[in-house]
């Protein structure tokens, strides 16, 4: 089993930066993709960015060139700039490998106009 825990979120005006650490524990030799997903109110649940065990990266539209994702061995990362009052939401941190997946908890990123 995979544990995920996420943090770095937190109150910030537009225009600023944050970067969200996802650490990684237990089973991590199983995981293949890390991914981050946030859900505003009233929202579906929605990719932001994803990284490959090979590096290879995809972003959401609304989040190219503002928002960088990275990863090593045990950790996920998500550096943030430019934040905009639409990218507040709730991240979540997923990892996910042949034969697993799993979801952090969640931590709040809100973007104050």
């Amino acid at each position: 089993q995979v544990q995920l825990v996420e943090s770095g979120g937190g109150l910030v005006q537009a225009g600023g930066s944050l970067r969200l650490s996802c650490a990684a524990s237990g089973s991590i030799v199983s995981i293949n993709a890390m991914v981050w997903y946030r859900q505003a109110p009233g929202k579906q649940r929605e990719l932001v960015a994803g990284v490959a065990s090979g590096g290879s990266t995809n972003y959401a539209d609304s989040v190219k060139g503002r928002f960088t994702i990275s990863r090593d061995k045990n950790a996920v990362y998500l550096q943030m700039n430019s934040l905009k009052p639409e990218d507040t939401a709730v991240y979540y941190c997923r990892a996910a490998g042949p034969l697993m997946y799993a979801w952090g908890q969640g931590i709040q990123v809100t973007v104050s106009s």
